[in-house]
C-alpha cells in the first residue's frame, strides 16, 4: 500500500474511532430538529501559556494533573475483559516515551501490566514530550511512545523515510472534556448574535478550505450556511490557528481531509500567503480565538473547550448535512458521539508482514480492555474508550500490514 493511502486510511480509522459509540439516554434526543435548543455554558477562566519554567518542569516530571471534573463517565460494560497469558510467558526490558500529559497515565497502565507479567520491565522516562518521543521512535531509541495528539505530518514522513513504512498508531483512550493541556475536545464557536446553531463538516469544509474535498460550492456568506433575513448576505469571517498546531491538524484531519485526500486551508494573513484572503485570520496560539469571535459578529472559529473564555455560542456539529448534530456537552464527549471528541495514541514500529513485538502487542490488548480502561477512569482526567472504539483499535492491531 502506498504511504499516502496508508496515512489517510489511518485518518479514516481515527475518525471512526472518535465518533463511535452511543449512550442509551441519547436515543430520545431530537438531534434532527430544524432548530436545536441553544446550548449555554459559562465562560471558562481565561488561560495563559505555560512559562518556560513550567515547560521545563513538565518535561522532567510530567504535567501536574488538573482538578477532576465533578461529573465522571461510567465505564462501558461491554468492553472486552482482558485474559492474561501465563505470567512468565512474556519478558524483556523496553523503553518508551510519553507526552508530559500522559506521563502519569502511561505509568499507571504499565504498573498494572507489569504486575501481570513480572519479568517485563517498561520504563517511561523524561524528557516527557510527544514531539521528542516521536523523533526518538524514528531514531530507534524507543520501543513505543504515548502521544496525546495525532502525529505531525513531518513525524510520519520522517518515520517513513527511516523505515520505508508508517508507524502504527492505535487510539488508547479518549481525550479530556475541557482540561487545559490534556487534549480537550474541540468546538466551533460563533458570535452570540449569530442565528446558526448547528453545522455539518460538509458545510465547514466548504467554508474553511480551498480543496473542498467533501464537495459543494465555496461558502462566503452566512446565507450559504443557512442563515436568512438580514444575515443572508453577511460575510463569513474565519478564525483559526496557523499551521502547524495540534488543534489545527486535528480539525484539518476531521473536517477538511476526506475520501483519502488531505485538505488545505484557505490562505490567511498570518501564514504569509500571497495574496492573503481578507476573510481569514490565522492566530499563532489558541488563546485569543474566543475573544476574536466575541468581537466580530460575522466570525466563526474553532478552539479547545478549555479556552472558551468569552460569551460565545458553541454550535452543534454533524459529519454530513442532515445527520444528527451534537453539542460538546460532557455526556456527548464522554459517549464519543460528539464528532470532535479526541483520542490519545500509542505509537509503535511494526514492520509490514511481521508480527508486532509480543510484549507491545499484549500491552495494547491490555490497554484496550475493560481493565485497561478502568485505569483511565480511575485517573479521572481522560475519557475511557467506548467498546466500539476499543474494538476498532483491536481490529486495526490485528489487521495492520
Amino acid at each position: 500500500m502506498k504511504r499516502t493511502t496508508r496515512v489517510l486510511t489511518a485518518l479514516a480509522l481515527t475518525t471512526a474511532l472518535a465518533t463511535a459509540g452511543t449512550l442509551t439516554s441519547l436515543a430520545d434526543n431530537n438531534n434532527t430538529a430544524e432548530n436545536l435548543t441553544t446550548w449555554a455554558m459559562a465562560p471558562q477562566k481565561s488561560l495563559t501559556a505555560q512559562t518556560p519554567e513550567q515547560d521545563a518542569y513538565n518535561k522532567e516530571h510530567g504535567r501536574p494533573l488538573p482538578t477532576p471534573e465533578l461529573l465522571q463517565p461510567t465505564l462501558d460494560s461491554t468492553l472486552g475483559t482482558y485474559q492474561a497469558k501465563p505470567k512468565n510467558s512474556l519478558r524483556g526490558d523496553y523503553r518508551c516515551g510519553a507526552s508530559d500529559v500522559l506521563a502519569d497515565l502511561s505509568k499507571r497502565w504499565i504498573k498494572e501490566f507489569e504486575e501481570r507479567y513480572p519479568k517485563v520491565h517498561i520504563s517511561v522516562d523524561p524528557p516527557y514530550a510527544g514531539s521528542l518521543g516521536a523523533l526518538e521512535l524514528i531514531k530507534g531509541n524507543l520501543d513505543c511512545v504515548f502521544v496525546s495528539r495525532e502525529l505531525k505530518p513531518t513525524d510520519i514522513t520522517g518515520f517513513h523515510e527511516a523505515f520505508g513504512y508508517d508507524p502504527l498508531s492505535i487510539p488508547i483512550s479518549g481525550g479530556s472534556y475541557r482540561h487545559y493541556g490534556f487534549l480537550d475536545s474541540v468546538g466551533f464557536i460563533v458570535n452570540k448574535k449569530n442565528p446558526i446553531d448547528k453545522l455539518s463538516f460538509d458545510q465547514l469544509d466548504a467554508a474553511l478550505s480551498t480543496t473542498r474535498n467533501r464537495g459543494g460550492a465555496a461558502v462566503t456568506t452566512w446565507g450559504d450556511l443557512g442563515a436568512t433575513g438580514e444575515w443572508a448576505d453577511k460575510p463569513v469571517h474565519i478564525v483559526g490557528l496557523q499551521p502547524w498546531n495540534g488543534f489545527e491538524e486535528f480539525v484539518r484531519q476531521r473536517v477538511l481531509s476526506h475520501d483519502r485526500r488531505r485538505g488545505q486551508w484557505r490562505p490567511g494573513a498570518a501564514d504569509g500567503s500571497t495574496p492573503a484572503d481578507p476573510a481569514v485570520r490565522w492566530e499563532k496560539t489558541v488563546f485569543p480565538i474566543a475573544k476574536d469571535v466575541a468581537d466580530d459578529p460575522y466570525a466563526i472559529g474553532y478552539t479547545g473547550m478549555a479556552y472558551v473564555d468569552q460569551a460565545v455560542k458553541v454550535i452543534s456539529l454533524s459529519d454530513h448535512t442532515g445527520d444528527p448534530a451534537y453539542a460538546p456537552t460532557y455526556e456527548n464527549v464522554a459517549s464519543a458521539v460528539y464528532p470532535l471528541s479526541r483520542v490519545t495514541y500509542l505509537n509503535v514500529n511494526k514492520r509490514p508482514g511481521k508480527p508486532l513485538d509480543p510484549v507491545l502487542e499484549e500491552l495494547l490488548r491490555f490497554i484496550l480492555s475493560k481493565q485497561g480502561q478502568q485505569v483511565v477512569g480511575g485517573q479521572q482526567v481522560y475519557m475511557p474508550l467506548r467498546s466500539s472504539q476499543a474494538a476498532a483499535g483491536l481490529k486495526a492491531l490485528d489487521t495492520a500490514p
